[in-house]
């Protein structure tokens, strides 16, 4: 790999709110370097992982479909898609997860069942339980929802591997190596009262709490999943 003997991720960054957070020194502790793209920056989006041994592409405001306003979304699909069929690692978080979900052909749209901004219990199907990744996340543990939009409809041939309360997808398999995450396993409170705007104030100050008063449980739950995720990388 390029300037250094570790394996090294590129990380895709879509607004200076929604940065790599803890994903980045977790990746690091395990022994895999990160390559942030600030896309919204207008740095270039390769075509293919070149240097890179998998990606990784963070959240955002946007939808996975606002092309016109964000031109970068496109060529991230186009990377998403290329990296899945080539069997290098992904991970999408949130907005990630949507646009691996569109770009694999699956449909994503706002939640029916209205936005949320909490954290809820890991819901893991038998499938999740089971899964190389996701079966790092005990059933139930806490984790982050921050989101108005979920895939209603999954590509042909992706595993849902964990449902929110509402029912909706909260992790699936895109392929073997290839995974989204509706949840953000990357935040602290820090990073989270940037995204709190006051649309509903009880609810967001209720979270930030939790994250801060919760801090240690939730990040050691965090940090196995991306650790796991390391380790595939690693043997990839």
């Amino acid at each position: 790999m390029s300037r250094s003997a570790s394996p090294r991720l590129l990380v895709v960054q879509h607004e200076d709110d929604c940065p790599p957070g803890l994903i980045e020194p977790w990746l690091g502790s395990a022994g895999i370097d990160c390559d942030v793209l600030e896309a919204h920056r207008g740095r270039a989006m390769p075509a293919e992982l070149v240097d890179h041994a998998g990606l990784v592409v963070l959240g955002g405001r946007m939808g996975a479909e606002d092309d016109t306003e964000h031109r970068w979304l496109l060529p991230t699909r186009a990377l998403v898609a290329g990296t899945v069929a080539s069997g290098r690692p992904f991970l999408g978080v949130c907005l990630g997860h949507q646009l691996a979900a569109v770009a694999l052909g699956g449909t994503v749209t706002p939640n029916p069942h209205g936005r949320a901004r909490a954290l809820v219990p890991f819901g893991a199907t038998e499938d999740g339980r089971q899964d190389p990744l996701t079966s790092a996340l005990p059933p139930g543990s806490p984790v982050l929802h921050w989101n108005n939009d979920v895939a209603v409809e999954l590509p042909a041939g992706a595993v849902r591997l964990a449902s929110a309360p509402d029912g909706t997808v909260q992790a699936a398999r895109f392929g073997p190596s290839a995974w989204g995450v509706q949840f953000h396993p990357e935040v602290d409170a820090g990073i989270v009262s940037r995204w709190a705007r006051g649309d509903e104030p009880a609810v967001e100050q209720e979270t930030l709490a939790a994250l801060r008063s919760r801090r240690q449980e939730l990040h050691r739950a965090w940090e196995a999943l991306i650790r796991r995720f390391a380790r595939i990388a690693l043997v990839a």
